[in-house]
């Protein structure tokens, strides 16, 4: 008898019914998209941020220190201490190997070109690197994909060509250097190599004043084989905490459940620590400020993202609310006879509530559903991208819905305890 009256109920006011379902699942869609995007944005907002350059910086230890210290810039006698370019490749292989997107050496020096006596900075780097690891695996990185925000105005960048090399824009205007030009450029020693530049680029920074080139080509010039003066690395990274900025300042300061919590997590200095442990006597050390930002801006992402999702559910509840009175006040005869027939409040509510809870459920149902359609639409549009499906959202959806159901009704089931069946019946 009772889910016969809960169907006639649904039956007869199959329109309010649709119109809270349509509600629910309007809410639920929303509340489900957020909240797949809100626990799979973090490896996309920051992927997005990698873009934009490194975040982690590698020196050699004594040239680091010298230079915090006094300042020195020169490759004086006592700096002159570089990396081993066949090292690097031990950066892939440290316990957060994956979360490292890119990284790129760099070996500076300065050179005049042709009758120029003002010294340009000369950089060698890899513009494009297959790399093969000590693990087996091979990887491809370089300054190409770190610096993807450049804007290559002229040309392309470099292949493989040891002499192939860029060209900043303010150079390439001061001198007229076009893509297809040989340049030839004169070390501190007298020594000279011709480049070809492939291409001009714009970084809008003094690196527009300066060439790059193939970091083997400005070894040679150099004669340092194999040396390296830093290292930039791109990695993806979780937002620092009270845990992380004491590790940063003494790892030896934790106890060794914390070491291990904080050795595990994608902290920027767990990173650095772990590329100091491969890279003999090397600092690595994050650029605070980009490092900083990314963890500020996905905070913000995310209370964004709840922020969104609360008020979606709210909007949804005081919809319900207004349904479920209406709803009341036009069966207030029916609810009077019941009451009048002996039923008590409990089991009245109980009736009333049931089909409001079934409309309900289907329509999260509904809106869960159409959720994962708008998180795959999101992820699309903004990170190029789908968005995975969480498996912990769909309990959390339908704990939502009820207490958003819930919540909404229960202004509407006070008043439905409040009526007098003499009231409501009274034939005016």
């Amino acid at each position: 008898m009772f889910w016969r009256m809960v169907g006639r109920i649904l039956f007869r006011q199959w329109r309010k019914m649709l119109m809270i379902a349509v509600t629910v699942a309007l809410g639920v869609s929303l509340a489900t998209a957020m909240l797949n995007v809100l626990l799979d944005v973090g490896d996309k907002v920051n992927r997005e941020l990698k873009t934009y350059g490194a975040n982690i910086t590698v020196r050699p230890r004594g040239a680091s220190l010298l230079r915090e210290l006094y300042g020195v810039e020169e490759e004086s006698g006592a700096m002159a201490q570089y990396l081993r370019e066949e090292d690097l490749g031990k950066i892939k292989t440290i316990f957060w190997a994956f979360n490292i997107v890119d990284f790129a050496p760099f070996l500076e020096t300065e050179v005049r070109i042709g009758t120029e006596d003002a010294p340009v900075k000369l950089t060698g780097t890899w513009f494009h690197k297959r790399l093969e690891l000590p693990t087996g695996e091979v990887v491809e990185t370089g300054m190409s994909p770190m610096k993807s925000w450049w804007d290559i105005t002229e040309g392309e960048w470099p292949g493989g060509e040891e002499e192939s090399a860029l060209a900043g824009k303010s150079l390439a205007e001061r001198l007229g250097i076009k893509p297809g030009d040989s340049v030839f450029v004169r070390g501190k020693d007298g020594a000279g190599r011709t480049l070809l530049i492939k291409g001009i680029f714009h970084a809008g920074s003094e690196e527009d004043e300066g060439l790059f080139a193939q970091i083997s080509l400005v070894q040679a010039l150099t004669g340092r084989p194999g040396a390296v003066g830093s290292v930039e690395v791109s990695a993806l990274t979780t937002p620092d905490n009270e845990l992380s900025r004491r590790a940063a300042r003494n790892p030896k300061s934790l106890s060794s459940k914390e070491w291990e919590t904080w050795y595990c997590t994608a902290y920027v200095s767990a990173i650095c620590y772990q590329i100091e442990e491969v890279i003999p006597d090397s600092v690595a050390k994050p650029l605070r400020q980009v490092a900083e930002s990314e963890g500020a801006i996905l905070e913000k992402i995310r209370l964004l993202m709840l922020l969104v999702t609360v008020l979606s559910l709210l909007g949804s509840a005081l919809g319900i609310s207004n349904l479920v009175t209406a709803s009341v006040m036009e069966r207030s005869r029916e609810i009077g006879l019941l009451k009048a027939m002996g039923a008590q409040n409990s089991a009245v509510s109980l009736l009333f509530l049931a089909g409001i809870l079934i409309t309900a459920l289907l329509g999260g149902l509904a809106g869960y559903l159409a959720g994962l359609v708008f998180a795959q639409i999101i992820g699309r549009s903004v990170f190029g991208s789908g968005i995975d499906a969480k498996p912990m959202v769909l309990p959390l959806v339908a704990i939502l819905t009820l207490l958003v159901t819930l919540g909404g009704s229960l202004p509407s089931v006070r008043r439905l305890l409040s009526l007098r069946p003499a009231e409501v019946l009274h034939d005016r």
